[in-house]
């Protein structure tokens, strides 16, 4: 069987069009991932918050004391492995501060807006997360007089925001 000239054409044609589509969904697919992906760091960096401010106290020292020892036993190959906790210190500790300041955004944010809602969002992200004080979802709930999936639903959407503000244009979600 011999296919027309005509017949390759529309055959090309629905295959080219079949492709861009299958792109097009590939792509979109990619960026809802990525925005995905996005949410869920932000939602593993509030869960460990507390244990990146308790590996950073006194990081100041530690670095000082592990520069010094560094120095020393440069020859040796532990030093390699000092070099390499004095990196991962260095790193946490530009992690919270970057944390703080987008917090501190956030805060101002949820402050100036008119939307009780969102100042609610925040003390939650605050007593769920940041705070000394450890406090259980439940207890939150009860001290805002909402549900307990109430103070889910905040997290998400406080999270949304504050991808915004850590990651900027890609932590916006284009739909």
């Amino acid at each position: 069987m011999q296919l027309t000239e005509q017949q390759l054409k529309i055959i090309t044609d629905v295959a080219s069009q079949n492709a861009i589509k299958a792109y097009l969904e590939y792509s979109e697919k990619q960026v809802q991932e990525k925005h995905d992906r996005r949410l869920r760091n932000i939602k593993l960096l509030l869960r460990n918050y507390r244990k990146f401010v308790k590996h950073c106290e006194d990081v100041k020292t530690d670095i000082t004391e592990l520069k010094e020892k560094f120095e020393i036993d440069y020859l040796d190959t532990d030093g390699f492995k000092i070099q390499s906790v004095l990196r991962s210190k260095k790193r946490t500790l530009t992690m919270v501060e970057y944390i703080n300041k987008s917090l501190k955004v956030y805060k101002t944010m949820c402050d100036e807006s008119d939307d009780t809602e969102d100042i609610r969002r925040y003390k939650v992200v605050y007593d769920l997360y940041i705070s000394k004080e450890k406090i259980l979802a439940k207890d939150i709930a009860a001290r805002h007089s909402v549900h307990h999936r109430t103070i889910y639903k905040d997290i998400d959407s406080a999270c949304k925001t504050l991808a915004v503000l850590m990651f900027g244009v890609d932590g916006v979600e284009f739909k």
